[in-house]
């Protein structure tokens, strides 16, 4: 396998020192230190950010009929807010909104209280 694929990223040891992404939120939520290193240093740690726009429930046969154009319903209806999930924890809920004309991106409505400690 060679180094550059996202397979070996995934499976390579953190490096000594290194904080991990679960670590980093840990921290910033807490308002600490990790073991004397600066925060500062979690400023450029990569985290998994996902919208979720909604889910769906399917049998692996209606799966297998979908086809170009088909339609998927969502458990959302238009206009409720979408999650916003760091490393599959929900942080806060959004609205989607259009930026620069052509792009989507996500206006935060509220701050998920079990993400921030002490609320």
């Amino acid at each position: 396998m060679s180094e550059d694929t996202p397979e070996a990223a995934e499976t390579e040891a953190p490096a000594e020192g290194s904080v991990t992404p679960e670590e980093a939120l840990e921290a910033i939520a807490e308002g600490e230190e990790l073991g004397g290193r600066n925060i500062d240093a979690l400023y450029n740690v990569k985290l998994d950010v996902r919208v979720v726009l909604g889910r769906s429930r399917m049998s692996i046969s209606e799966l297998l009929e979908l086809t170009k154009g088909s339609v998927i319903e969502l458990d959302r209806k238009v206009g409720d807010p979408i999650d916003i999930m760091i490393n599959d924890r929900m942080v806060a809920r959004g609205d989607l909104v259009k930026v620069n004309g052509e792009f989507i991106g996500v206006a935060l409505r509220e701050i998920v209280k079990d993400f921030i400690s002490g609320t």
